[in-house]
């Protein structure tokens, strides 16, 4: 019988299986080996019905490539992480559209919950590379984990600012593990994959095409806790990251420019339109985040009496009052709810003066 990680291989190599609906499937089957040991009338019934999916499926011709592949990996000195298991971005599992399966180089570890996502254009100025080494080493007494794309520019002085600190740092790529892109980054692989390391979800010989970088961009996005934009034009990969950052519900923050600045037009436009918070420091970041306790307690709150709750009400307020301080996309994984309706559930309860708000989109019971 196969591994179930060569079953997760297979099984995401036939055409028309993405990774929303892979994971659907192994969620209801129980794992990916059960999908391939189903019976016909109960994997065609799976599928919703498609019974061409099913053949596909049931011939088993994915099976040769996935353990091509993780002998590939294995040669390559990579490991392979599936979204089922521990060792994998806990935020990134909670993305609906997160990938079944990376595959990872280096020393990673998932034990320090502290990411934070830094990107921005490839055509950087001076300013911009000083401005990223002086947020990451402000931020350094907090030990974050810094990721970023490994690209020209922003990236990679996001990368090479966290190493001068000491700090782990975390390059996710457009294409396989066997080669880098671009070749001119490569005299930093060994000190990267020593401080960190590189991820991707793109099998051994996936070359970096265009389309790669916007798939890229929603890992960056979604395993941190925070996005920053540090320099941007008026379009770029930079500001996509920074849309699926708000799309997770994750914070933004962006560096102002001055207002000539082409290379700044782009976050002046997340801040114009409230899709970023304006920052200029790292001291910012980490008290937007809560790192930093505020120095003034919030004006205290009375909780009013005999407050009726609606079911959903009561029951987000449950695990508030139960659980302590939680963030708003764990909160709504705890009570099975859209992180939309727990949101709007959440100011019905702070109207009640049942719940507050803090940094980092944070709530508490009253």
């Amino acid at each position: 019988m196969p591994t179930e990680k060569i079953a997760l291989l297979a099984l995401k190599s036939i055409p028309g299986i993405g990774d929303v609906f892979a994971k659907k499937i192994i969620q209801q089957a129980g794992s990916a080996e059960a999908v391939f040991n189903e019976k016909p009338n109960q994997l065609i019934h799976l599928l919703g019905g498609n019974a061409a999916m099913a053949k596909k499926i049931k011939s088993k011709s994915g099976f040769d490539f996935a353990e091509k592949e993780m002998a590939l990996l294995t040669e390559n000195k990579g490991v392979m992480h599936s979204c089922f298991d521990p060792d994998y971005p806990e935020r990134l599992r909670h993305c609906a559209d997160s990938p079944l399966y990376l595959f990872g180089k280096g020393n990673l570890s998932w034990t320090q919950r502290r990411h934070i996502s830094i990107v921005g254009t490839r055509n950087c100025t001076p300013q911009g590379v000083e401005l990223t080494k002086n947020i990451i080493a402000e931020l350094a007494s907090f030990n974050p984990v810094i990721v970023s794309g490994f690209a020209y520019g922003i990236d990679i002085a996001a990368h090479l600012g966290a190493m001068d600190q000491q700090l782990e740092t975390i390059g996710v790529l457009a294409h396989g593990l066997n080669q880098l892109y671009p070749p001119s980054h490569r005299k930093h692989q060994a000190e990267m994959e020593q401080n960190g390391g590189f991820l991707t979800e793109f099998c051994t010989y996936s070359v970096p095409d265009r389309d790669h970088f916007v798939r890229r961009n929603r890992i960056v996005a979604g395993m941190s806790e925070a996005t920053v934009v540090i320099e941007s034009a008026a379009r770029g990969g930079s500001l996509i990251t920074a849309q699926m950052a708000n799309d997770y519900s994750r914070d933004v923050f962006a560096l102002p420019g001055r207002t000539t600045d082409a290379m700044s037009a782009g976050c002046h436009w997340l801040i114009k339109t409230q899709r970023a918070q304006l920052v200029t420091s790292g001291a910012e970041i980490a008290y937007h985040l809560g790192w930093i306790k505020e120095e003034l307690k919030p004006k205290p709150v009375q909780k009013k009496l005999f407050v009726q709750l609606e079911p959903l009400e009561q029951k987000l307020f449950d695990l508030l009052q139960n659980d302590g301080q939680q963030e708003l996309d764990l909160l709504a994984l705890s009570a099975q709810l859209p992180i939309h309706q727990v949101s709007s559930l959440l100011i019905t309860l702070e109207l009640k003066g049942m719940v507050r708000p803090l940094p980092g989109k944070r709530f508490e019971a009253i």
